[in-house]
């Protein structure tokens, strides 16, 4: 397909796209939107960062009836993360269409206000299965007059143990449904749930780019107990700007992460276990480069939105391949280059002769001893993340926050970061040499006439 207009897509929709900076269509997007916008049911398979959102997102906002104030789409994703995301690209898409209300419902925060939004309507819900369900058993949540359903990551929601909540939402649903399934892998609970939920879905398959040329792979083994220097070694030695380490396990993530922070590396941790403000705080940082390396597990990093990674590190090898994969497809994106290195104590070797039986190839060694030689030399991340005790509910907007910090406070526009807003607070990036007269000057001011509450996050 050489442009959006050969699908035959609104005017609106065309033009929205343009202005949205959609040139080409993706190779998911022209497998998977014609048969999305003819109504089948669609199973496809393809990496995150692939451009799948859209694939199934263009084919959602234009069968939409906006005069019908019903939720006729669903979005069942595995993360709150991913949910917001898919969230805000639907609203994106949406503005070819007047009126189009897309409602976020995920677990980790009060179900009151979701209620009270749901009492005003909406034509897409994106949400996790738990909260969807919860909705499902209060009353609060009508499928009656769904016409489409998509799971997003379907094998991600299984293996976070989601299938049954997914029957049920199923269950909830009408049987003339479209169903469309999008998955980073096939394993057997994925087709088995397709052949139970899915009418002749049409299968589209995009292959995923292990053979990325710009993704290096280094593997170093390290003895049992080297690892958290191993790591400390490499940030020293490429000095990037922003990191992932891969753990295993949630305590694993916390004592590495405490362990890069006494010696003056700047790492947040980021598993299961954070309360959702937590977790809201932490990706805002590091997203907003406050923090330079986030120490995840693979749950927790699923769906995240994070659009420049030069190095990925796995502290351990991953369970298997296919992980593996995704996690190194992390870094490389974009036309930029990325570096991938695994540490493997001679115990694990076994997970990287399986990785190379899985490629038919060998994977590239490093100098374990010399990197491990390696003087350290944490990187200071180049700004500052402000906590103000305001968000939407407040009526708060970014240009509001920028206006403070720029008028009252005094500080260049060019030292303000990324702004994130959130319903009761919100997060602004200020560059580190200016963020404590930042902090200063908002304490003592006021943001749309009113005194706030700031802190440092």
């Amino acid at each position: 397909m050489s442009s959006f207009n050969s699908f035959g897509l609104s005017s609106a929709m065309v033009s929205n796209l343009k202005q949205l900076g959609f040139e080409q269509p993706t190779d998911i997007q022209a497998k998977a939107l014609p048969p999305c916008l003819a109504r089948n049911d669609v199973i496809a398979m393809a990496q995150t960062g692939s451009g799948k959102t859209a694939a199934f997102g263009i084919g959602l906002i234009e069968s939409l009836k906006p005069r019908l104030f019903a939720v006729q789409g669903l979005v069942l994703c595995p993360t709150r993360e991913l949910a917001d995301q898919v969230a805000k690209s639907l609203r994106e898409l949406a503005r070819a269409r007047d009126n189009i209300k897309v409602l976020t419902l995920c677990g980790g925060v009060p179900i009151g206000p979701q209620i009270g939004s749901l009492s005003h309507g909406a034509h897409i819900v994106v949400g996790t299965p738990g909260r969807i369900q919860d909705h499902l058993r209060k009353g609060t949540l009508s499928l009656d007059r769904l016409a489409t359903v998509v799971l997003d990551e379907a094998d991600r929601m299984l293996d976070m143990g989601f299938q049954e909540a997914v029957e049920d939402i199923l269950s909830h649903s009408p049987e003339t449904r479209q169903t469309l399934m999008f998955s980073a892998t096939w394993p057997a609970d994925i087709r088995s749930l397709s052949s139970r939920y899915q009418k002749d879905p049409v299968d589209v398959r995009v292959e995923s780019r292990q053979g990325n040329p710009d993704i290096r792979e280094i593997f170093y083994e390290v003895e049992r107990g080297q690892t958290e220097a191993a790591v400390m070694a490499l940030l020293s030695q490429q000095q990037p700007a922003s990191c992932i380490v891969f753990c295993t396990t949630k305590q694993q993530c916390d004592e590495l992460a405490d362990a890069l922070n006494e010696e003056g590396f700047s790492a947040l941790p980021l598993h299961g276990d954070l309360e959702q403000r937590d977790r809201d705080s932490v990706l805002v940082r590091f997203g907003n480069q406050s923090c330079s390396v986030l120490v995840a597990t693979d749950v927790a990093a699923r769906g995240l939105d994070i659009k420049s990674l030069p190095l990925v590190i796995n502290a351990e090898p991953a369970r298997d391949p296919e992980v593996h994969t995704h996690r190194v497809g992390r870094t490389g994106r974009a036309g930029e280059q990325g570096l991938a290195v695994t540490f493997c104590t001679p115990s694990q070797g076994h997970k990287i002769n399986r990785l190379e039986s899985d490629r038919g190839q060998p994977v590239e060694w490093g100098d374990s001893a010399g990197l491990l030689s390696t003087t350290l030399a944490p990187v200071e991340p180049p700004m500052t993340t402000l906590c103000i005790a305001g968000g939407r509910k407040e009526k708060i907007r970014p240009g509001d926050v920028l206006g403070a910090l720029t008028g009252e406070a005094g500080i260049p526009g060019a030292a303000v970061g990324k702004i994130d807003l959130f319903d009761y607070q919100c997060f602004v990036a200020i560059e580190r040499n200016l963020a404590r007269k930042a902090l200063k000057r908002l304490e003592s001011g006021r943001i749309k006439g009113r005194k706030v509450r700031v802190r440092f996050a």
